[in-house]
């Protein structure tokens, strides 16, 4: 019987020091627990680190994204080297894989990451993923490497997405750790403080927002420390952390890509009328749509958003947005046929 696949993402913040170095006890601790699981998962790496890594080489270091980039080339060689040093002692290989964010968005792309991943695994390998940030454009970047985490998950169809936080789950108004949500509703985003770590990208936000993706394309997510003994191996079974649960999913292995990995080029804003038909799993129909924000061709993934702006789902257009614009009042137009819409 095939493993489950396990993701697990480290930030910035979870490996480091305050000044960027590496934090080698916790590399250590972390490959310990991660080699507990070895024999009884597929497991995939998702680890930031290589920018804080490499800033102390550049000199003048402000952040800029031209120094931000040569800080990733030379830590991630230094990321990739600690983390080898210590699995070894397990005597388990690890393998890097730097993604960008093209490699999710051409499904061809996608499936030969996917079978990279298959080989790696059958041999025993941790694949260890972090994005591109030496050659990554600044349109085409991750958001962060929860974005990265989740859409790993999603695509490989994940057992579960774990997300590595330094203050241990999501807190509460009076900081205590929420242990359970079944919902990812509005009143779970309002307890959310915006402020982040100096040294990452991502905040609770960043993790709730791809925690509701994966649990929508039903993968369990997640979010946990490693501020407490063996906090990943808890994490896992449930006894620390903020534990999400999953939906019920029947989606294709096509449409959760289509759902999480493809690149979005425009967004169409539909009527009520369109958003309840959407929901009965019909059709999206010209005139429902109201509005065509940006520019795509067809057979490029749009947004579908409702009239107060919230995402109700991403559809792969028939037709182009200059198209669409000629026919958007005639009859029986279908903009983006059922099979090529997933509902969020």
């Amino acid at each position: 019987m095939t493993k489950p696949i396990l993701v697990i993402k480290f930030g910035t913040a979870s490996i480091t020091k305050p000044t960027g170095e590496l934090n080698e006890t916790v590399i250590a601790d972390i490959a310990r627990q991660v080699a507990a699981l070895h024999p009884h998962y597929r497991i995939v790496l998702v680890s930031s680190g290589a920018v804080g890594a490499g800033k102390s080489f550049i000199h003048n270091y402000r952040g800029d994204l031209t120094q931000r980039k040569a800080a990733a080339a030379i830590g991630n060689p230094l990321l990739l080297s600690v983390y080898s040093r210590y699995f070894a002692a397990y005597q388990i290989p690890v393998a890097q894989s730097l993604c960008e964010r093209h490699h999710f968005a051409d499904r061809n792309q996608f499936l030969q990451l996917k079978q990279t991943y298959d080989e790696l695994w059958t041999n025993g390998i941790i694949p260890i993923a972090n994005e591109n940030d030496v050659v990554s454009s600044r349109e085409l970047k991750f958001s962060d490497n929860d974005e990265l985490a989740t859409l790993i998950a999603v695509g490989f169809k994940a057992e579960l997405l774990m997300l590595c936080t330094s203050v241990g789950g999501l807190l509460d108004r009076e900081g205590r750790i929420i242990r359970h949500v079944t919902e990812l509703s509005e009143e779970v985003f309002g307890v959310v403080r915006t402020d982040k770590s100096a040294l990452g990208l991502g905040g609770m936000s960043s993790k709730l927002t791809f925690a509701k993706l994966a649990t929508r394309m039903g993968i369990r997510a997640v979010i946990f420390g490693l501020n407490e003994p063996d906090g990943i191996v808890r994490a896992l079974h449930g006894d620390t952390g903020t534990l999400f649960t999953a939906h019920t999913s029947s989606l294709s292995a096509r449409n959760r890509w289509l759902g999480s990995g493809s690149l979005v080029t425009g967004r169409l804003q539909v009527d009520a009328g369109a958003v309840k038909a959407l929901q009965r799993r019909s059709s999206l129909l010209a005139v429902g749509v109201r509005a065509i924000l940006g520019e795509f061709e067809a057979g490029e993934v749009v947004e579908i958003i409702d009239a107060d702006q919230t995402v109700v789902g991403v559809a792969r257009a028939r037709l182009s947005s200059a198209r669409l614009t000629e026919r958007l009042n005639q009859q029986n137009v279908e903009v983006a046929n059922a099979n090529d819409i997933v509902l969020l």
